[in-house]
């Protein structure tokens, strides 16, 4: 046991000797290459003086590295992680400066922003040398990785022998994307789980399931995590008691929305018992969180929602290497849009402004915090952990879901699965790593291109306001703009989030992808369509018959609620299944998501799905999105989950998996299976289901 011991300590001493040589000669590289940087005097010095000279600067900025740096963020903590991101340069130069200046012999001199590009080097290669040397070492590895942890457990009980479980949502991946992806072999990974390829034997189970009208990250997370999506109606809708609108990537929505289905529930959430949460809009009852968009509008010192992006960040090699990469990814993504726009393909949205940024954000620095802090649960010996990956879904959004931009996102996140299965062999317990998604997308040009007008132009012309001459863009949401925002500590407010109406017709016009709702907050319950009709004679069939809109659903005095489409189509809910009507295009179980939709109190006077075409499974967003989801139609409907074969199949033979609330209980049985986390047993009725 002591000549392990020692060889232990051999080796690491070895490495720390090696990292320093070759920082050292970085630095001598450095300083022959750079004009404003030298390490000698002006008189001159021998090669002797200046070797000893790099070597006593790069031992003491590597030891600074180590020790000042994380002080240095922890007196930061009231800085935007992004704006701490950005700081890493300067503070890795000012750490070199002081470096210098800690010689006796004070000879080495460099200007300020000399230093800046000599640290954010010497920090590179010191990072990649120190990689590379313990790429054989386990112990060096698993120690590499457990520093990106958020929080340590450094004292404690021994983790237990049963499987912990990793839950990896790719989210907006939808099932025929992954398996296109996989036949394309741009994720290897998940071609070699699923035992395609020669000689692979599968280790897990490919399983799409159906998600609820609201096809969009709060309402299917909100299920997953917390076992409850009621009263989800869509992205963002006008609730008629509070008299504001709900945005669900909104921090204060977010905690709302987790309250109440807490509260539907019954129980904490899926992570309730030794769980972790990351990047995700909600805890689902976690106690370790980070990046959680729930907890993000709180000032208090127990707010955790951005504890990953300084834990990432205290290591300056982590820092230096994901700015570098943000700003890869920022000229990536202008020479792609550039490359569109003067090919002039078609559909295409705008990609300017701080769009570049925020797809970096999104491609880089969420990916990069999200998966370290996985990593160091995974080796802290948590019991679940659940993290959100948005990548995919931010770059399909205005690529589309098939572009070439966005399968080169799935080649990198498979990367990243490759890494969580790598780190689980390190792990102090086995565990067992479930991917799934939250929702897909699906294709097409918006509402706006191809008819000139907004849908909340087409509402104003059929309730006979003025419609401007010129159809302004609708603002688009996404989840890692809202992150990108919480990061920066800026609220996720939208234009007229509250209302207090002055005319009486004024109707509020919202969009979720390819579904509109239209609210007229002056009447303080749910319209029927008999006192629609009687405010606006023109507006319901001025909706049904425009060829963008799939159909209309509302509620009826007479039927209680009905569908509308074109041609004066009116179909009861009650008699759906036998006659779908404007139904028929968008499949089996539209009907059923409809009704439930109905049901909700916070349900809109009118509820607006686009058309869709069932050949190519085109939708027409009334946001400026080339790849949408939020309602009925094509791919974004029909996410995956791919579950270890160790588990018990999700659904029995013939069965599907419907809904997200299934999938909560899907989840809840399997971590039972594991002796896993306990939330409170499931009704007769669940398990039934």
């Amino acid at each position: 046991m002591r000549g392990v011991r020692w060889r232990r300590v051999a080796s690491q001493v070895g490495r720390s000797v090696a990292v320093w040589a070759v920082s050292t000669l970085t630095m001598l590289v450095l300083a022959g290459i750079l004009p404003d940087f030298r390490l000698r005097s002006a008189d001159g010095d021998s090669a002797t003086d200046i070797a000893v000279k790099a070597a006593f600067g790069a031992g003491a900025f590597g030891l600074l590295s180590a020790v000042v740096w994380p002080l240095l963020v922890r007196l930061l903590l009231l800085v935007p992680a992004l704006v701490l991101g950005l700081l890493v340069f300067f503070l890795n130069g000012a750490l070199l400066l002081l470096a210098l200046r800690l010689d006796p012999g004070e000879r080495g001199t460099a200007a300020p922003e000399t230093a800046v590009v000599v640290a954010a080097v010497m920090s590179a290669v010191a990072s990649a040398t120190g990689a590379a040397l313990a790429v054989r070492d386990d112990d060096a590895y698993r120690r590499r990785l457990y520093r990106l942890s958020d929080r340590r457990r450094r004292s404690g009980p021994p983790s237990p022998s049963t499987p912990g479980t990793v839950f990896l949502q790719l989210d907006g991946v939808g099932h025929d994307v992954l398996l296109d992806a996989v036949a394309k072999g741009l994720m290897p990974t998940v071609a070699r789980w699923l035992g395609i390829g020669d000689g692979a034997r599968p280790t897990h189970r490919l399983t799409p399931w159906r998600t609820d009208w609201s096809s969009q990250t709060g309402a299917s997370q909100l299920g997953i995590l917390h076992g409850s999506n009621h009263d989800v109606p869509a992205f963002r809708w006008y609730e008629k008691d509070t008299r504001e609108v709900v945005v669900c990537n909104r921090p204060s929505s977010a905690a709302e929305l987790q309250r109440r289905a807490v509260g539907y529930a019954g129980h904490g959430g899926l992570l309730a018992v030794d769980g972790a949460s990351r990047g995700n809009l909600f805890s689902g009852g976690a106690e370790q969180q980070a990046l959680v968009l729930s907890v993000a509008a709180r000032r208090s010192r127990e707010n955790r929602s951005r504890a990953g992006y300084f834990a990432y960040f205290s290591d300056p090699a982590n820092a230096v290497r994901t700015a570098l990469s943000f700003v890869a990814e920022v000229g990536r993504e202008i020479g792609q849009s550039t490359r569109t726009r003067l090919g002039k393909q078609r559909p295409r949205v705008s990609r300017g402004g701080l769009y570049p940024l925020v797809r970096a954000f999104a491609t880089v620095v969420e990916r990069d915090v999200v998966v370290a802090a996985v990593t160091g649960d995974m080796l802290a010996g948590r019991t679940a952990v659940y993290a959100d990956l948005v990548a995919y879904d931010e770059v399909a959004h205005h690529s589309g879901p098939a572009s070439r931009d966005a399968q080169k996102v799935l080649e990198r996140l498979d990367r990243s699965l490759a890494l969580i299965e790598n780190v689980a062999e390190h792990a102090p317990r086995p565990y067992r790593i479930v991917v799934l998604s939250d929702h897909g997308q699906s294709p097409g040009e918006t509402f706006r291109s191809r008819y000139g007008l907004t849908l909340g132009d087409l509402v104003r012309a059929g309730c006979g306001l003025p419609v401007p001459r010129r159809a302004e863009r609708t603002r688009s949401g996404t989840e890692a703009r809202a992150a990108v925002r919480a990061a920066l500590r800026i609220p996720v407010e939208e234009h007229g989030e509250e209302h207090r109406p002055t005319r009486r017709s004024e109707p509020i016009v919202l969009a979720s992808g390819n579904l509109g709702l239209v609210s007229f907050p002056d009447v303080t319950h749910r319209m029927s369509k008999e006192e629609i009709d009687a405010r606006h004679p023109a507006l319901l069939p001025t909706l049904a018959n425009h060829p963008g809109i799939g159909f209309l659903l509302v509620r009826s005095d007479e039927h209680g609620g009905v569908v509308l489409g074109a041609y004066g189509a009116e179909i009861p809910l009650a008699d759906l299944d036998d006659n779908p009507g404007p139904l028929a295009p968008f499949g089996p179980g539209a009907a059923d998501a409809v009704r439930r939709t109905h049901s909700f109190p916070h349900t809109a006077d009118i509820m607006v799905n686009s058309f869709h075409d069932p050949a190519d499974g085109e939708v027409l967003a009334f946001e400026e999105q080339i790849g949408s989801h939020g309602g009925l139609g094509g791919e974004q409907g029909k996410p995956f989950l791919l579950s270890p074969l160790g588990f018990s199949a999700p659904v029995g033979e013939g069965e599907e998996l419907v809904g997200a609330e299934h999938v909560h209980r899907v989840l809840r049985r399997w971590m039972r299976e594991s002796d896993g986390p306990q939330v409170p047993l499931e009704s007769s009725e669940e398990r039934a289901a």
